[in-house]
């Protein structure tokens, strides 16, 4: 085969040294050395006690670690190979064991063993932070991202872990306004326009997840606490106060007004309505100091305005009648913002308005005893102080130039416009004082008189709505007086309608049951009154019910001392009832002294049934001067009202009464 075919046995042998450790010649008849299985896989975190591979180690060699393995990660006991640790993916995910063969010192063969460590996930995520604050200015423009990712991101040391972020609101309504740019991807970002006033600080807490699905095992989760806190932004002009409208954004300004006199200069600033000048930064957080000026309509420089309180004052008089419509503007101190709003200064006369005071009369009292420099009290109101105070009407400004004084007496003084003892008290007695009010601008001057009553105590109050010892009923005790009242009122009308139930149940049942049933027509007596009455008609008659026919009272021949009978008109005027309490009942069988009898009656043919009478009592009383009898109803006992049918009407000794109580039918006048 020529000299290519003599070179293969000196080209192998090398390559089978190297592999075998020894030439081939010598293989058979020299053992080394050798292992089974030179790769293994262990998951991490798993402890293996059992020999991880039996060395085959011929006689007179031995086996030990080579400087090339796992430190401290195996050991060899005898022909064992052990591994030596808990294998931890994240430190080492491959184990080396170099086994070295040796004769003597000299190393035969060398052996390799190795682990690869399998990961699992067996690491929850951490945050860097548990708790962290950021602060976003109120102006930050909608889908900004306020939080980078680097700042919210978690690690986890399971190396091939992908995290999963959630973000949930604890404020409510909070999550409208953030939400993380993706689920992988923890950057915090702007959704909605930021209102300081309304969400001044923010709440989340952020999850992040080692698996893409919650309800799988192994899954570990990690929380952090995110507080977001809203800075106020410029964003509000300056607000002139009292603003008319405001809905928190902008404020509809207060427009002020003022009156002062023609000819006179005021010292003191002007009073405005509805209140002095006075505007403060919209941005109610940052609140800027405001600075006033007046930017138009001050003819002739007469009015100046204080740059840091507002104040209006006059620089000299107003010779006529005129108005002023000054425009005020308000800066921030920082010139950023600002407003404008109008105040008006109307000068008028003073002619046709003099200073008066409100009463001429004044009533005031005193403690006997009390000390210099006691208040005199309100003598209609002790509790209160007593003022005196003069005034001009319409001239709020010239009202606060006003001076009071005491002309007639060195016992008492004025401080402003309240009266001060300036002695001690020691005698009970009236005292009448006269007071003058000065005005410094106008120099006019008015007086007032007022009598004061030293008294050994206070005297009680005569306030509407005040107790006796000047105490004034609560709420509460109002509240309880009602509640008695309206349950006592509501036990009365139950007891009148038990008590109605009780006594007129007949009757009502009798007109409930039968008041559609043709009623045969009635017929009322003639009504009689004096010649001087006025006249009236007769109770409205009520058809009475088929009943059987009853024994009728006699009928007393009238007295000498009663009214004619006055024949009835075709229509008579309705009666007057007599408000009065209830009538009395009266029986007409009572005697000729007690009941006497002023209509001579004829009986009613028979079948029309019953009758009406007119009586006078003298034992009656002032409740009921005159009782109507109606007809009586069925539901009378004709036993109780007469004594047989027969008997005999015309005999004066027979008593036969009809009982008029509360089941008779009868008619109180």
């Amino acid at each position: 085969m020529g000299a290519p075919a003599l070179l293969w046995p000196s080209l192998l042998l090398p390559w089978l040294t190297v592999l075998f450790g020894q030439p081939p010649g010598t293989l058979a008849q020299t053992q080394v050395c050798s292992v089974n299985q030179t790769i293994f896989r262990v998951e991490e975190n798993t402890t293996v006690s059992e020999p991880l591979v039996n060395i085959f180690v011929p006689d007179g060699l031995h086996v030990t670690l080579g400087p090339l393995s796992t430190p401290y990660a195996f050991r060899i006991e005898g022909k064992d190979l052990f591994l030596n640790v808990t294998p931890d993916y994240e430190e080492n995910s491959l184990l080396q064991a170099d086994v070295e063969c040796k004769r003597g010192d000299a190393v035969v063969v060398r052996l390799e063993v190795f682990v690869a460590v399998l990961d699992i996930n067996d690491n929850a995520p951490k945050f860097s932070f548990e708790i962290k604050t950021f602060n976003v200015s109120e102006d930050t423009k909608v889908n900004t991202t306020v939080i980078p990712e680097t700042q919210l991101k978690a690690t986890d040391a399971d190396i091939n872990d992908i995290l999963v972020y959630t973000l949930q609101e604890v404020t409510p309504n909070a999550s409208k306004f953030f939400s993380l740019e993706g689920v992988n991807y923890p950057a915090l970002k702007l959704d909605q326009t930021l209102d300081y006033f309304k969400n001044q600080n923010m709440t989340f807490m952020l999850l992040a997840r080692d698996t893409w699905e919650e309800n799988v095992e192994p899954s570990h989760t990690a929380t952090a606490t995110l507080v977001l806190n809203t800075l106020p932004a410029d964003l509000r002009t300056p607000w002139f106060l009292p603003c008319s409208f405001t809905d928190g954004y902008v404020c509809i300004h207060a427009q002020y007004s003022a009156v002062v006199p023609t000819g006179h200069k005021l010292p003191s600033p002007l009073i405005m309505s509805p209140g002095p000048i006075y505007a403060v930064d919209g941005d109610q957080a940052i609140n800027q100091s405001i600075i006033y000026s007046i930017i138009a309509g001050n003819t002739d420089g007469t009015f100046i305005i204080n740059a840091h309180d507002g104040n209006l004052t006059m620089t000299k008089s107003i010779p006529s009648p005129m108005k002023f419509t000054l425009l005020i503007r308000a800066d921030q101190e920082d010139m950023a913002q600002y407003s404008v709003t109008q105040a008006i200064v109307e000068a008028r006369s003073v002619t046709g308005n003099p200073l008066q005071f409100s009463q001429s009369l004044y009533y005031g009292t005193v403690v006997l005893g009390s000390e210099a420099g006691t208040a005199v009290k309100d003598k209609t109101f002790p509790s209160e102080i007593l003022r005196i105070q003069a005034q001009y009407p319409g001239f709020p400004d010239l009202n606060s130039a006003v001076t009071y004084r005491v002309t007639n007496s060195s016992e008492f003084m004025m401080n402003k416009d309240i009266m001060l003892t300036a002695v001690p008290m020691e005698e009970a007695r009236t005292i009448r004082v006269e007071v003058e009010a000065s005005n410094t601008v106008t120099k006019d001057t008015a007086t007032a008189v007022v009598e004061i009553q030293v008294s050994e105590r206070e005297l009680p109050s005569t306030g509407a709505g005040e107790q006796g010892d000047g105490q004034r009923f609560s709420t509460v005790d109002m509240a309880v007086l009602g509640g008695v009242l309206g349950a006592l009122l509501l036990l009365a009308l139950i007891c009148l309608v038990i008590l109605v139930h009780k006594h007129y149940r007949h009757r009502l049942a009798c007109c409930s049951g039968k008041a559609s049933e043709p009623q045969p027509s009635g017929y009322d007596n003639l009504t009689f009154l004096p010649d001087h009455k006025a006249k009236w008609s007769p109770t409205p008659n009520r058809k009475p019910e088929p009943s059987p026919k009853l024994a009728q009272p006699p009928l007393r021949p009238p007295s000498p001392m009663s009214s004619s009978p006055t024949p009835p008109s075709s229509t008579p005027p309705s009666p007057q009832p007599k408000a009065s309490g209830s009538p009395k009942t009266v029986q007409a069988g009572d005697s000729p002294s007690a009941v006497r009898s002023i209509l001579t009656k004829e009986r009613r043919p028979e079948g029309e049934g019953g009758y009406k009478a007119v009586w006078f009592g003298k034992d009656i009383g002032a409740e009921a001067d005159v009782v109507v009898l109606n007809e009586p109803t069925a539901d009378v006992d004709s036993a109780s009202a007469s004594g047989s049918e027969g008997s005999d009407d015309d005999d004066p000794d027979q008593k036969k009464t009809l009982r008029f109580g509360v089941d008779a039918d009868n008619t109180y006048i």
